[in-house]
């Protein structure tokens, strides 16, 4: 059984996985107890890994290259991943 903080990581990141297929995104968790979302744009082929981590201001998710949006925010994250995927759509 997984820790406290690996039980809030995944929720996040399911979160997130849940409204990604609304912004034409495809996820898959992966990791095991260590989880990560692999996104993936059917479009233009692009994928990133997602992390979720705490930090000071709470929880953030982290992505490449260089993106960043808060966990409490999983809409607004899902659009900047789509602007990250898919730059001319």
């Amino acid at each position: 059984m997984g820790s406290a903080y690996t039980g809030e990581r995944r929720v996040r990141l399911e979160s997130l996985a849940e409204l990604l297929p609304g912004h034409g995104l495809v996820s898959r968790m992966v990791g095991g107890d260590d989880p990560v979302l692999w996104v993936w744009s059917p479009r233009t082929s692009r994928q990133t890994m997602v992390f979720a981590t705490p930090s000071h201001g709470g929880w953030v998710f982290l992505w490449s290259p260089r993106g960043q949006g808060s966990a409490d925010d999983p809409e607004r994250a899902a659009r900047a991943l789509r602007e990250s995927l898919e730059p001319d759509a």
